[in-house]
């Protein structure tokens, strides 16, 4: 294949993402989880921690070839492309969260989300990158990544990169309201929050970029650029980490370049197998995930806001289960004693749902632009 032929990669580790997002997001049980497939708690990087930044850099590549149509450069069109698409993912992402409480109260929603960053993230570096010429990008992106590690450094209170002393509290309380800020951390703390979704820009912009290396090389030649290019950045992440330290949460910079590192690494590694040697054959549940990415993502977040909050069932002991706990118990449960295999048969089982979404959408070749 030539160069300016699409990849299937780039589907199939969209779709193995989005997979992954949500196999991460719906355990049976958060009591019962592997630790491979939890968070770290606060500074670290697990694979689950990869997932989201892999989502923003696939976003970046894709972006790439989406605004070669308008050669890459900021006019009417591709400016109203951009904030179209941002206004209906963060619109979406908004939506999930009131979903069905907050629906007639909006005193505690919950302003950002997943998607709401998605949506900033792609809208700023689609702006920067159509604007900015692409030979300045990377001195761009460096430049963000250094900045936000220069605020939270000097604008930190004791310990700047701790839960309680960081500087993105204070920006999210003044401009997002304590109400209407995440509580799952003991405090009001935004981990898609406002500040700490500049270098999630990044993340975007990276991936542009490597749109355009793949692009302009030959494509027998991607992988390896590729990988140089990825073992460079998880050696920078992993020792730039070691002074600032590597943490989703604050979507640290050496967070954004280490995980790029891995996405880097990770694309080299299916274009080799998939578009290269040929070993697609596997590749088909994937790419029906990565046609409908957003999609199936949003539908996903629906689905189980809908079995938890509207679904209520009886219990012989007089209490009431919510339609989630209650699959869990007496389906997955009961098949297996070690009910961390029981939580994961759980997720794994809404995938093969979410999947047969998916492939009705795809069979039906409907594509749904989000």
């Amino acid at each position: 294949m030539n160069s300016s032929q699409r990849y299937l990669a780039l589907d199939v580790l969209r779709g193995i993402t989005i997979a992954f997002m949500i196999t991460v997001n719906n355990p049976g049980s958060w009591e019962y989880i592997f630790s491979p497939l939890e968070h770290s708690k606060w500074h670290g990087c697990t694979p689950t921690d990869l997932v989201y930044p892999f989502f923003l850099f696939v976003v970046g590549v894709s972006m790439f070839f989406s605004f070669s149509k308008y050669n890459n450069s900021l006019n009417k069109e591709s400016l109203l492309k951009i904030g179209k698409r941002t206004l209906l993912i963060f619109a979406i992402g908004l939506f999930l969260n009131a979903f069905p409480q907050a629906l007639t109260d909006f005193s505690k929603l919950r302003i950002m989300g997943v998607l709401q960053r998605i949506a900033i993230a792609y809208g700023f570096a689609a702006l920067i990158a159509l604007a900015v010429p692409r030979k300045w990008l990377p001195l761009a992106g460096v430049s963000i990544l250094l900045l936000y590690w220069g605020i939270l450094s000097w604008f930190g209170v004791g310990d700047p990169y701790s839960l309680s002393g960081n500087a993105v509290i204070p920006l999210d309380k003044a401009i997002l309201g304590e109400s209407h800020m995440y509580k799952g951390f003991g405090i009001p703390f935004e981990p898609e929050g406002l500040l700490s979704t500049v270098p999630a820009i990044v993340t975007v912009i990276i991936g542009y970029l490597t749109g355009g290396l793949i692009k302009q090389t030959e494509a027998v030649k991607v992988p390896q650029k590729l990988v140089i290019f990825g073992i460079a950045g998880v050696l920078v992440g992993y020792l730039w980490g070691l002074q600032f330290p590597i943490n989703k949460p604050l979507w640290t910079s050496s967070y954004v370049i280490y995980a790029a590192g891995w996405a880097l690494l990770s694309l080299a590694l299916l274009i080799w197998m998939i578009d290269i040697k040929g070993w697609s054959r596997w590749t088909s549940f994937f790419v029906v995930f990565g046609m409908n990415p957003l999609a199936i993502f949003a539908f996903s977040g629906l689905y189980v806001k809908s079995i938890l909050r509207l679904v209520h069932i009886p219990q012989p002991d007089g209490s009431v289960a919510n339609g989630y706990t209650w699959i869990f118990q007496h389906i997955f449960s009961p098949l297996c004693t070690d009910q961390k295999i029981a939580s994961l048969l759980f997720a794994l089982g809404h995938i093969v749902f979410f999947w047969l979404v998916g492939w009705v959408l795809y069979k039906k070749k409907i594509f749904i632009k989000v």
